[in-house]
């Protein structure tokens, strides 16, 4: 599933794209918004709320999508071909001189602007959000709320923080310097709130993720996605292992040198 920036970074680019301009067309592939006609409507911004995305149109009606594991909002010029088939389409919105196709989006819902916080309120402090000193204490407080959780689902529970995916999570663990089945108490809150944002907004405006500053192929992480290759700080060798019970469970990357603590 994309990480918080993924989904900041298309936002932005579809608001840069969308915002201030006329509806050409607007459709919704989707059985119960299938009726659904948003031409002639403005498309007045886009905004990410965590993992979610909000296109905001005139007369206080917004279309929410959320990417999951397969979703994505491309742009195109007026007659330029998709880089995806169009039975994966899911929503279709055209200005004068753009449009944005969004490809196997899910979550779809048209409803009011004023009740958006009806689909995002739950979710904890939007790491790429509005964000101040009492924002960074409330998601320090969520998080250590459970202090017998497990670090790793901890971090990924988007009420807690909205933002972190996998790869963050494992980052994040790497660099407090314990596994991701430590429990909460066993790091300070605050410092993991303090890196889940600073590794967030360090690529928020870019596509390619790094969370060591290098951008070689490789060098780019330093556990996640990196079984069975040495650990770029000591070359111990990274393990793997699964975390989290049924649908919900997501490989944990980490380094047994480096992160030490409980294991799957």
């Amino acid at each position: 599933m994309p990480e918080g920036d993924t989904v900041f970074l298309a936002g932005q680019r579809l608001n840069e794209a969308l915002a201030g301009r006329p509806l050409l067309r607007g459709e919704i592939r989707h059985p119960k918004w299938a009726t659904a006609d948003l031409a002639g409507r403005d498309v007045l911004a886009v905004r990410s709320v965590g993992k979610h995305l909000f296109t905001r149109f005139s007369g206080d009606l917004s279309l929410h999508s959320h990417f999951r594991m397969d979703g994505a909002w491309h742009l195109y010029r007026p007659g330029q071909r998709w880089q995806r088939p169009g039975h994966q389409v899911r929503a279709l919105l055209e200005v004068p001189d753009r449009v944005a196709v969004g490809f196997a989006l899910h979550d779809l819902e048209l409803l009011p602007t004023d009740q958006e916080s009806r689909l995002v309120g739950h979710l904890g402090p939007d790491l790429l959000g509005g964000w101040d000193d009492e924002q960074a204490a409330e998601a320090a407080a969520r998080l250590v709320a459970d202090p017998d959780r497990e670090l790793g689902l901890a971090l990924l529970d988007q009420r807690v923080m909205a933002g972190v995916g996998n790869l963050y999570k494992a980052e994040v663990c790497f660099l407090l310097g314990v596994s991701p089945w430590s429990p909460v108490s066993a790091t300070d809150p605050a410092e993991a709130v303090r890196l889940a944002r600073k590794l967030l907004l360090a690529n928020a405006w870019r596509p390619e993720q790094s969370t060591t500053g290098l951008m070689g192929r490789g060098r780019q992480h330093w556990v996640f996605e990196r079984g069975g290759k040495p650990c770029l700080r000591c070359g111990t060798k990274v393990r793997v292992g699964g975390q989290g019970a049924g649908v919900r469970e997501r490989p944990a990357y980490w380094c047994p040198r480096c992160q030490p603590g409980p294991i799957a």
